[in-house]
């Protein structure tokens, strides 16, 4: 059989000295981590009628603002801001080719801009799908190698994309 012991008024002090100990624990803890971090985060504040660029996250197999991959933009924009939601977000006025992209913001997405009278902006015209993707067809090969490795040979090629071409035939490219 089982003894049971009746829990007097010294065992419920113990407990509650030991949760007390333990919630101590806790908050110097998480006040340990916030010193932390809290020299790694800036307030951000934004007015109405600045511009701002915005941060452009790549997702795979989508080209979204312009080149795909490595040499890829970055930053877009400038871009003005209509008016502040809430804290940390703010809505801009984006172009018509943007009209999918939704446009509320959050304030760590964003850089400010700051204006210069000698700074021509041109914004490129973006040959968009609706669904935001852009295809690339290749037209021709343009170079063929091979490189040899230890056990194995790989075969390089160099392709003129659709999208290449088109720049090219605009003027923005000097030379492949």
């Amino acid at each position: 059989m089982v003894e049971s012991k009746y829990l007097g008024p010294e065992a419920v002090q113990e407990e509650n000295e030991a949760i007390s100990k333990t919630r101590a624990c806790m908050i110097a803890s998480q006040d340990r981590q916030k010193s932390y971090a809290d020299p790694k985060c800036k307030h951000i504040e934004f007015q109405v009628g600045n511009h701002v660029f915005l941060h452009v996250l790549l997702m795979k197999g989508i080209k979204r603002f312009g080149r795909k991959g490595k040499l890829s933009p970055q930053f877009v924009g400038p871009f003005e801001i209509l008016e502040r939601i809430g804290e940390v977000a703010y809505r801009l006025a984006m172009p018509l080719e943007l009209a999918g992209v939704h446009n509320v913001f959050n304030v760590s997405m964003l850089r400010k801009y700051v204006s210069d009278l000698s700074h021509i902006l041109r914004y490129e015209a973006l040959d968009m799908q609706p669904d935001l993707s852009n295809e690339e067809k290749p037209i021709m090969i343009l170079d063929k190698k091979e490189k040899v490795l230890r056990k194995k040979t790989i075969e390089l090629v160099k392709v003129l994309w659709k999208t290449t071409l088109q720049k090219m035939q605009r003027g923005n490219w000097n030379q492949i």
